[in-house]
């Protein structure tokens, strides 16, 4: 077999014409400063040849040949499926923030859980280029970008996967050298493969089968290296399948030397460029190893090194992937020309910041594209991050305009449109996102460094003293302001962060987002999840999928009412998490039962699944409550834990019971859905894409891309043509159509991240669907392939309300809807509370409140209302006029409340400027129960005696505490007023803050005449001592 591939792939030599560039002798670099000494050419000057090799010097592999040469090896010489490259959002799987390798797509293949219905089930051999992101999360290149010329948070996989035992170790290995040293042309003598050694202490033995065929292939012995668990041996997490790998790598600077010590090394003349991993374990629970049923091939080639080795460049950043960027950045920016400098050589850092620019550039255009948007957790913070480092070194190192990182999109979808059209297509939306972005981080820095500086003052830190740690977490959290420009902010005024304290505030906050992507991965552990090799067994003993067209069988009494057909069922296996499957499980032992046909739903597809409960024959009156039901490889997992002592086991005839007010439910709002997803599109257009739903029994969610938060108007449009479609009480329609059939209907609705089963369901709303498939009508209806269960007919959902509408991320919409009672009920609240609101204008705008007290009074209510409007299930137009009133409100009562006070605090000034004339300094106490209060009288006063030190005390019995505000003349130095109060608040045991001129703080004392005979003794000895300064 092997000597077949090989003869078949030809003789190991470049092919015709191609120029031996490897032969030119490029100069040693050092490890700091991995440049050419003489300058690299721009690729943009370099002329790609089509079809073929480079026959002529400065004629290189262009980016877009290397992938197409990678794709057609495989697909037209070894018919391997192209298969393109999934979203960078893992679809439904927990654990990952981003796509990190090619084959997150493929792991319901790997894990035996794919749906046999699915094209994906019937894959044996299969090539792609997947769009890869590592920043956040296990896998994380974000630091280490732009400090060296081989690191990205973006890059391309090129990797091809042999499932289900089609082929192995010896073909893998066999194509691969074939296509780096035939067609590719790479020289033999300049690459390196290293392979298993084995671990004694994990009990695994060398992969000596894969030394061997590098042997037989020819690779000299000193070439084929062993290696270790942590480099040779590839695991997909903490369980699942497993194995070992080899790794080819190639030596940048050859000419016959031997560089066997670099492999592994870190060094970046060897670089590593193909991993072939052989998938033959998988790792338990208890990390113990079992051979997998059936074995697989996955492997991953970064296409960027791969381009740089044969376009003849060290750097990846000096390839044609690159260097349009580095050309474009070059023309808005103002420090010169990317030069390629790394290390203590690139002085000011540019050359980082060109690379760092770049990568980010490409980062954000692949994901935003693909639908994940800056935001404030997950997937979305990391995006945040990289478009703000992005910003920072685009507008503070190479000082280019603002607008600069997005104007770069355009240059990203150019280099990579071909092999992946969402970015031309998306490109507006991607540069209106990065725009906005770039505006709010420039909001976020100018209030950054306002909080620095305040805080500064307000804590009165000493020189070299430390800044509060929350406050800078909060900072970076929160504005998402960097913490190195903290640090320099900092260092600037004299002070430091405490890191101790700031490693533990990180370490709290990831110990509070436990429920994120990792540990949403290990809770769904706890619960029953077939094994893959239980899943294997089941199918090698020829246990059928479950039948679960049941679930579709449903009819309207003469009543109007659904009535659902009984189900008798046999049960065919019973899973337990911690022993496998088994015969029969006891009381008390969560197990996951195997039914030959269900009326169940299983969840997927966004809607929840079914809740009810199965008897069995031999004990029916003993109940065996369905937790969850989920799909396994095409089985109907149902978790249940039986309650009785009596054991449940397979073979038993079940009688399934549903809970059909659950089930009715939720079949009104997924068809629900399905009318709000057509009434967007008819009001915002067809470029609007569903970006995820769920449905449950209680309420609608439906996340879409919308530019901006809809308006009153909008909401109250979409309401109505959803409400026009349940009243016109359309039939709903669905047919089981082949996919590919189905994919050509008029104005279908599919999302993005969803893997289809075929045959597929077609659901639409009245229209019958061989009416949509045959082309015989122009009428815009709601059609979707959905799975999920509906109604028959659209009156059933009598009436839906948009409870709220949010912009979750830039340029993603989430709407929530409730129906039927639940929407007359949102109506009434909403009914309710405009009258609360009108009751409360009624007030306001009445005769103007005599008092501060009432003011206040007025004041509150208007906040707690506002509280109120927010958190109730009301329309969600109705709550935006009710907030607008309320905020109009809120400023009339807070405008009552200072002209209240400016009069008080006069009256007040007066009686005090009698009280105390012609005195130097004035400290006496107020009655006030504000901060505000009593620095509006101290002002009052330092405006009529303006050359006086004035300090008032406003001391709250009911609580001991002391409010302080104190002025002094501007230009007076004889006492700063933030010494001063500081001094005296800290007399009382409390803190205060502010200028030279105004300050304020508080404290807690029980006798408010020592604490006004302190304040002044103080005042006048500081200026005494100045005078006799």
């Amino acid at each position: 077999m092997l000597l077949r591939l090989l003869a078949a792939a030809g003789p190991l030599r470049s092919p015709p014409g191609t120029t031996v560039w490897w032969c030119r002798r490029t100069p040693r670099r050092c490890q700091h400063h991995v440049v050419p000494m003489q300058p690299v050419a721009p690729c943009s000057s370099q002329k790609e040849v089509p079809g073929g090799a480079p026959d002529a010097p400065g004629e290189v592999w262009g980016s877009q040949r290397v992938r197409r040469t990678f794709m057609d090896f495989y697909q037209r010489e070894h018919r391997h499926t192209f298969v393109p490259s999934s979203p960078v959002r893992p679809r439904g799987d927990p654990s990952l923030l981003f796509v990190n390798a090619g084959m997150n797509q493929f792991k319901p293949l790997l894990l035996g859980t794919a749906d046999p219905r699915s094209a994906m089930a019937g894959y044996r051999r299969v090539v792609n280029s997947q769009k890869c992101v590592r920043a956040g999360g296990k896998h994380n290149d974000l630091d280490d970008v732009g400090r060296d010329l081989y690191h990205h948070t973006f890059f391309e996989m090129l990797g091809n996967w042999a499932f289900s035992g089609e082929y192995f170790k010896e073909e893998a290995c066999s194509m691969a050298w074939a296509l780096l040293t035939v067609h590719f042309g790479i020289p033999a003598d300049r690459l390196y493969v290293s392979y298993f050694g084995g671990d004694v202490a994990a009990g695994l033995p060398a992969d000596d089968q894969t030394r061997r065929i590098w042997l037989d292939i020819g690779v000299p012995s000193e070439r084929v290296l062993p290696f270790g668990l942590k480099d040779n041996f590839w695991e997909m997490g903490d369980t699942g399948p497993c194995g070992p790998c080899t790794e080819i790598h190639f030596d940048h600077v050859g000419g016959g030397r031997q560089a066997a010590a670099l492999v592994n090394a870190d060094d970046p003349d060897v670089v590593e460029i193909w991993n072939l991993v052989f998938m033959q374990y998988n790792r338990e629970w208890d990390r113990s190893l079992r051979p997998l049923p059936q074995v697989s091939v996955d492997t991953g080639m970064g296409l960027e090194r791969l381009v740089a080795i044969l376009q003849g460049r060290r750097s990846n950043y000096d390839t044609d992937l690159f260097t349009p960027l580095m050309d474009a950045m070059g023309q808005v920016s103002s420090v010169g020309r990317y030069q390629g400098r790394t290390g203590a050589a690139d002085h000011g850092r540019v050359d980082m910041a060109y690379r760092v620019v770049a990568d980010h550039a490409r980062t954000l255009s692949v994901c935003i594209a693909d639908g994940v948007y800056p935001g404030m957790s997950g997937a979305e913070l990391v995006l945040r991050r990289i478009l703000r480092r992005a910003v920072r070194f685009c507008s503070e190192v190479l000082r280019a305009p603002q607008g600069s990182l997005a104007s770069l999109v355009p240059v990203v979808a150019d280099v990579l449109g071909d092999a992946y059209p969402e970015l031309r297509r998306e490109q507006r939306r991607v540069m209106e996102v990065i725009d906005d972005g770039e505006l709010q981080f420039l909001s976020a820095l100018q209030q950054g460094r306002r909080v620095i500086d305040s805080t500064l003052s307000k804590e009165q830190t000493p020189p070299g003293g430390f800044f509060p740690a929350p406050v800078a977490w909060s900072l970076f959290r929160n504005l998402g302001f960097p913490l190195d420009l903290v640090h320099l902010m900092l260092e600037e005024r004299g002070a430091s962060l405490d890191h101790q304290e700031m490693e533990c505030l990180a370490e709290r906050e990831k110990s509070l987002s436990r429920d994120g992507p990792e540990d949403d991965a290990a809770a769904a552990a706890g619960g029953v999840k077939m094994d893959v090799h239980s899943l294997a067994l089941l199918q090698s003993q020829g246990v059928p999928h479950t039948d679960d067209s049941p679930k579709y069988q449903y009819s309207l009494d003469a009543q109007g009412r659904y009535v659902f057909a009984p189900c008798t069922a046999t049960v065919l296996a019973l899973y337990s998490g911690g022993r496998g499957l088994v015969d029969q499980v006891t009381e008390g032992e969560r197990c996951g039962v195997i039914l030959d046909r269900t009326i169940f739903y299983s969840e997927q597809g966004g809607q929840t699944h079914d809740q009810g409960y199965f008897t069995a024959d031999a004990l029916q009156d003993v109940l065996f409550a369905v937790e969850s039901v989920e799909q396994a490889g095409g089985y109907v997992v149902h978790q249940v834990t039986p309650t009785a002592a009596a054991p449940l086991r397979t073979g038993e005839r079940v009688l399934l019971q549903l809970d059909q007010a659950h089930r009715v439910a939720c079949m009104v709002k997924h068809t629900a859905t399905h009318l709000l997803n057509l009434a967007l599109r008819q009001l915002l257009g067809d470029r609007l894409e569903q970006r995820g739903s769920s449905v449950t029994a209680d309420r609608l969610r439906f996340d879409c891309t919308v530019k901006g938060s809809l308006s009153v108007s909008q909401l109250q449009d979409l309401e109505s043509s959803v409400q026009n479609i349940i009243r016109s009480n359309l039939p709903v329609h669905s047919m089981e159509v082949p996919l590919e059939q189905a994919r050509t209907v008029p104005g279908l609705r599919t999302t993005v991240e969803q893997v289809y089963p075929d045959p597929v369901r077609v659901v639409s709303v009245g229209v019958e669907v061989p009416e949509l498939l045959d082309g015989r009508t122009d009428r815009q209806t709601s059609v979707e392939l959905c799975c999920g269960t509906h109604l028959l007919s659209t009156g059933a959902i009598e009436d839906l309300v948009i409870v709220s509408e949010r912009q979750i991320v830039k340029g993603i919409s989430r709407i929530v809807a409730v129906t039927g009672q639940q929407a007359r009920q949102a109506r009434e609240e909403g009914e309710a509370l405009s009258q609360d609101v009108e009751s409360l204008s009624a007030r306001v705008s009445g005769s103007a409140p005599s008092c501060i007290q009432s003011a206040n009074s007025l004041a509150k209510e208007a906040g707690l209302l506002t509280d109120v409007v927010d958190s109730t299930a009301a329309p969600q137009w109705l709550k935006r006029e009710l907030q607008t009133q309320l905020k109009s409100l809120q400023r009339r009562c807070n405008t009552a409340i200072r002209k209240l006070e400016n009069k008080e605090a006069a009256d007040k000034a007066q009686l005090l400027l009698q009280k105390h004339s012609d005195r130097e300094v004035l400290v006496d106490c107020v009655d006030a129960d504000s901060i505000s209060m009593v620095m509006k009288t101290v002002n009052q006063l330092s405006d009529r005696a303006p050359g006086c030190l004035v300090m008032l005390l406003a001391h709250q019995r009911h609580s001991g505490k002391v409010l302080c505000a104190c002025q002094v003349p501007k230009g007076g130095t004889s006492l700063p007023a933030s010494d001063w109060a500081l001094a005296v608040c800290r007399h009382l045991g409390g803190s205060a803050g502010g200028s030279a001129h105004v300050a304020k703080g508080a404290g807690t004392c029980d006798d408010i005449t020592e604490a006004l005979q302190w304040a002044e003794e103080y005042a006048r000895r500081k200026t005494q001592q100045k005078k006799a300064d």
